[in-house]
């Protein structure tokens, strides 16, 4: 190991393998990155499920570098910046009916504790302050700090952690090779799978439920997208007991599924939705929750002098990072690209499910411009093969990602038709190779 890599802990990287055989990102424009070495490198993952406009767009990068001169940092607390207020007014106007008010944070993480502890909150304020229990699902991924890997389902992020949050309970995944492998687009079958809500319900009484938290297509976890009928299920429920609902969009948020959320994609609102990633094309931290209108005015109460929610971070609505988030909603606009995920998905599906038939491929599953292939782990080695396609496939020159045994394929969303055929090839001769 080289000694200049020795200080550096990685965040969720095999470190020992890494610092061996260094895999060094020193460039980016458009579809490609450029290594230590000046070798081109094909991204297939939007960097890490967020740079959804390509690399280096000209809009954004001169919007940061005007930003610092301007006003390099203004406090959030009881002062603000004129950029703050134009950024949520732009992303309410972008967002489901109703979800008329923007909570900024800087990561998907942060936008997750945000979303929960508004929910927890919520219902104290109007009343029913025995509502604190919070629902998440098996398989999910909600970020990486305490409620968030509570309510996530990926034994991975919990395991080392102790016993993290109380209150926190699990509905059941929609994983089902048996009946929905190799479906193209949403699976027919699952949509009862909501149901598993009432049980819980029927466990710890609605009285005591705060709200459910789900990712409308489950990204970290293998790209798992939801039964027909599952959301629109699910929603019915949380309504019934008078639960919040809370979509995670911080992977399917910003026109990866070919709408600008899949709220609107799969047609039901929740009452929070959670951003990151895609809200400033990956170039400046930031995070978002969108609040449905009635939420946020159940707060506004007491003297006007007081703080209505204590809750916040000294980088909320950063001026850099709006600058990058007004600068990226443009360059979307400009461009089409959040619904342009509809126009390639047939494309995209069709070269993706045209690896069916190789060797141990055992499921293929895409939605706009998502898709994961599912493989057979090798016998007591978990998650190798995925990785050493990983591997095989960054020597040839293409970037995607992997979680378990599955690789996942989520580029950004200015991708051509050639480039898809360079992932999907790539793909393929790794597969082959790792037969």
């Amino acid at each position: 190991m080289k000694p200049e890599l020795d200080a550096f802990w990685m965040p969720f990287t095999a470190s020992r393998q890494f610092k061996k055989a260094p895999r060094l990102l020193a460039k980016s424009s458009g579809m490609h990155y450029w290594d230590d070495k000046g070798r081109q490198i094909l991204d297939g993952v939007a960097g890490l499920w967020c740079v959804n406009a390509g690399h280096a767009r000209p809009k954004i990068v001169k919007a940061i570098q005007e930003q610092a001169a301007e006003l390099d940092f203004a406090p959030p607390f009881n002062m603000a910046h004129p950029k703050a207020f134009e950024l949520a007014d732009k992303l309410a106007k972008i967002a489901p009916p109703g979800m008329t008010k923007v909570f900024f944070t800087n990561s998907g993480s942060e936008s997750v504790e945000t979303a929960l502890k508004m929910a927890i909150a919520y219902h104290r304020a109007r009343g029913e302050g025995t509502r604190t229990r919070l629902i998440g699902r098996e398989r999910g991924y909600h970020g990486v700090n305490f409620g968030g890997i509570s309510v996530g389902g990926m034994v991975g992020n919990r395991k080392m952690f102790g016993s993290l949050l109380t209150g926190v309970d699990h509905i059941r995944h929609t994983h089902d090779l048996g009946r929905n492998a190799f479906t193209v687009g949403q699976p027919e079958h699952g949509a009862e799978l909501a149901d598993d809500l009432e049980r819980l319900v029927a466990l710890h009484d609605a009285s005591t439920i705060a709200a459910v938290i789900v990712e409308p297509i489950a990204g970290s976890t293998g790209v798992l997208i939801p039964p027909k009928g599952y959301l629109q299920r699910l929603r019915e429920i949380c309504d019934k007991h008078g639960i919040l609902l809370i979509f995670d969009e911080v992977i399917t948020g910003f026109g990866r599924t070919g709408s600008p959320f899949a709220a609107t994609t799969f047609g039901v609102t929740p009452d929070l939705m959670t951003l990151a990633k895609g809200i400033t094309n990956g170039c400046v931290p930031m995070g978002a929750v969108l609040a449905k209108q009635g939420i946020h005015d159940v707060f506004m109460t007491g003297p006007e002098h007081l703080v209505e929610f204590p809750h916040g971070y000294t980088y909320s609505s950063h001026p850099l990072a709006c600058a990058a988030g007004l600068a990226t909603l443009e360059t979307y606009a400009d461009d089409g690209l959040l619904t342009r995920a509809s126009e390639l998905q047939g494309y995209f599906g069709e070269a993706v499910h045209a690896l069916k038939g190789l060797p141990n491929v055992i499921d293929i599953r895409n939605f706009g411009l998502v898709g994961a292939v599912e493989l057979t782990p090798r016998a007591g080695e978990p998650g190798k093969r995925a990785f050493d396609i990983f591997l095989d496939c960054w020597d040839k020159g293409v970037m995607l990602r992997v979680t378990g045994d599955t690789v996942a394929i989520s580029p950004p969303l200015i991708i051509e038709r050639a480039q898809i055929d360079q992932i999907v090839d790539t793909l393929r001769g790794a597969i082959q190779r790792a037969a």
